[in-house]
Parts: structure tokens; C-alpha cells; sequence
């Protein structure tokens, strides 16, 4: 059997201290018991992802156990993760896979072994090696952003395009936001599942952030020497949006290039206020967490496994453009009403 979701208001909650992969974070201290594993401890949504799912396991009563990769694409972490939570006897597994090839072999443990195992906002390849998906649409994400770029730039013969990706992985939630963009901004992406195989001559490039500010700002850097006459800018996340708009102030070129990304958290949101980023996809981790928790609580006391949204191989938590200079055909929110929605 499977069952579907009602979304409801989450609540807040103060993060625990998380103690690494030398041993997990616990919350609460009942019969059932989860893990929630995220890429990395530092970008705000996986903070905010972490919030979500330790409101809701203590709402409903079950021990969580939480760890994070070093970094963005630390699958040996992860892996040795999912093996902790297999030992410990775990109803079940929420995970942000760094890499959602590389992590499918101890996926599929852990599911031999009985637990259920959700996969939140990063898709696996294929998407059925998790029992279920709790994600934005990243390549509408993506979309938005794009087609809000296009239709603010006009003529858009003259686009010099700067693409600001995660990492040499090309994982999924990489190449659906990458794509996503390029196809509403009107490039023909070719295979929707590579990154960089197009011949657009408006492309200037790709290049890898790690998905923080750092990695966005030699990313520009970089781009920049290619070509400094760039004046659009796709980032797979805010923090990298960030690092891109310093490297493009350091050289005075911050007024030439729009910059678009994906989060949604409340710096991202505030900066948007303040025309660092022209849009950004909004997404919900706290949504996606607390959903999780529900669904593990639901599987340990009936046997009962989530279902997709219709039409899809996940379930969608929705996505909403923000920008300050809405565009016709595009439905957005502004900058003040997404500050009550943001995270982080």
C-alpha cells in the first residue's frame, strides 16, 4: 500500500550540536528510530533540512540521528553513514546524496536490510533506488530562473552566459537545474542529462563551485579570463551566487551581469532585496525533512511506503520564483513576501 502527504505548517526548532561521523547527533530518546544524512553541516539549507527533521521527531516521538559530509560530494562519509545507521537498527534513512550514483550499492543495503530509505532534494539515479523522493522540481527550478533571465534580458542574441555548476559528478540535481536553465533561457541543451554538451556559441562556459561561496567566487573568477564581457550568470545555489557577485565587484563588473540561482534561503532572499541575485528558485527543506520523519513513523508502525506525485518520480514540495522585477507570463513573489517564506 501506499499513501499520500498533506502538507502542514512546520514548526521551528534549535539544531542540535551535530558530533560527525564519530558518532550522531540524537534526538530524543523513543522506539523508533531514524537518521537524517545531508551533504555538508555549513550551507543553510541542509542546516534548515536539519531543523525540519529534528522538529518533527521530537513532535512525534522518535529518535534521530543525524551526520553530514565534510563537504559537498563526500560520498565516503555518507556511505560510512548509512552503514552506521544499518547497525543501530534504524527504521529508516533520509539522505541528500552527494553523489546519487556513487551511493546506490549501500542504498540498497540498507534497504535488503529493511529500512526505508527516502532520498531529500537530490534525486537518485535511477530515482527508484530510494523507496521514495521528497524534492523541489529542480529542473523547473532551473526553468524559472531561466525563462525569468530571457524575458528581462529581451534580445537575447547578446548573452554571454555564465554557468556555475556543483561538481565534476554531474549528480542529479546538478544537470536538472543546469538543463532546467538553459532550456527556459532557449538554448538547445541536447542530452538533458549531461552538463556542457551544447554548442550555443552564448555559452561561455562551466565551471564547478562545490556549492559554496568560495568555489562560486574562483568560478567567476575563472570565467571572467575566458570571457570578461559576461553578463548572465546561472548558479546552482545562493552561497555560490554570492561568491560570483564578489568576483564580479572585484573587477567592477557587478552592474554588467544578472545573476540567477536556487535556494530560497533568507540570505539568498535578502540578497535578491538587495540586487546581488535578479531571481532565485525558491525551495522548502523544511518541508521536505518533516515529511521524511512522517513517512518513517508511518512505515515503522504499518508497512506503508509514500507515493509520487502524480505524474512524477518523486514528490514535489513546490518551487516559487522571487525576484523584485517581475516579468509578464512568469508567476513570482517579491523579495518582502518571500522573507516570511525563506529558511536559513
Amino acid at each position: 500500500m501506499t499513501y499520500s502527504f498533506a502538507k502542514s505548517a512546520l514548526m521551528g526548532a534549535t539544531a542540535l550540536t551535530l558530533l560527525g561521523f564519530a558518532g550522531a547527533a540524537e534526538a530524543g530518546s523513543h522506539g523508533i528510530s531514524a537518521c537524517l544524512i545531508t551533504k555538508t553541516d555549513t550551507n543553510p539549507f541542509f542546516v534548515k533540512m536539519k531543523e525540519g527533521a529534528e522538529a518533527k521527531a521530537e513532535e512525534l516521538g522518535i529518535t534521530l540521528s543525524t551526520y553530514a559530509g565534510k563537504i559537498d560530494g563526500d560520498v565516503e562519509s555518507q556511505i560510512a553513514a548509512v552503514e552506521s545507521c544499518i547497525a543501530a537498527g534504524a527504521k529508516g534513512i533520509l539522505i541528500t546524496p552527494s553523489d546519487s550514483r556513487a551511493l546506490a550499492p549501500v542504498v540498497t543495503q540498507a534497504r535488503d536490510a529493511g529500512l526505508l530509505v527516502i532520498a531529500l532534494d537530490t534525486p537518485f539515479e535511477p530515482a527508484d533506488t530510494a523507496d521514495a523522493t521528497f524534492a523541489t522540481d529542480n529542473f523547473l527550478a532551473g526553468e524559472l530562473i531561466g525563462k525569468w533571465a530571457a524575458a528581462t534580458m529581451g534580445d537575447t542574441s547578446g548573452a554571454k552566459i555564465a554557468l556555475l555548476d556543483l561538481n565534476a559528478s554531474e549528480i542529479s540535481v546538478d544537470y536538472l537545474r543546469d538543463q532546467g536553465f538553459l532550456q527556459g533561457f532557449g538554448v538547445d541543451i541536447k542530452d538533458p542529462t549531461d552538463i556542457g554538451d551544447e554548442d550555443d556559441a552564448r555559452i561561455v562556459g562551466n565551471d564547478v563551485t562545490n556549492g559554496n561561496e568560495e568555489g562560486g567566487r574562483t568560478a567567476m573568477e575563472n570565467l571572467l579570463q575566458k570571457d570578461p564581457g559576461v553578463n548572465v550568470v546561472y548558479t546552482i545555489n545562493e552561497p555560490a551566487a554570492a561568491g560570483a557577485y564578489e568576483a564580479l565587484k572585484a573587477v567592477g563588473l557587478e552592474g554588467q551581469a544578472m545573476i540567477v540561482s536556487v535556494d530560497g534561503g533568507c540570505p539568498g532572499v535578502q540578497n535578491v532585496a538587495e540586487g546581488v541575485i535578479g531571481a532565485t528558485s525558491m525551495q522548502f527543506p523544511l518541508l521536505m525533512a518533516s515529511l521524511g520523519i512522517e513517512a518513517i513513523k508511518t512505515f515503522a508502525e504499518t508497512g506503508e511506503k509514500p507515493s509520487n506525485t502524480e505524474g512524477l518520480d518523486f514528490y514535489n514540495t513546490g518551487v516559487q520564483l522571487v525576484t523584485d522585477k517581475p516579468v509578464d507570463g512568469i508567476p513570482s513573489i517579491t523579495s518582502a513576501e518571500a522573507l516570511s517564506l525563506c529558511w536559513g
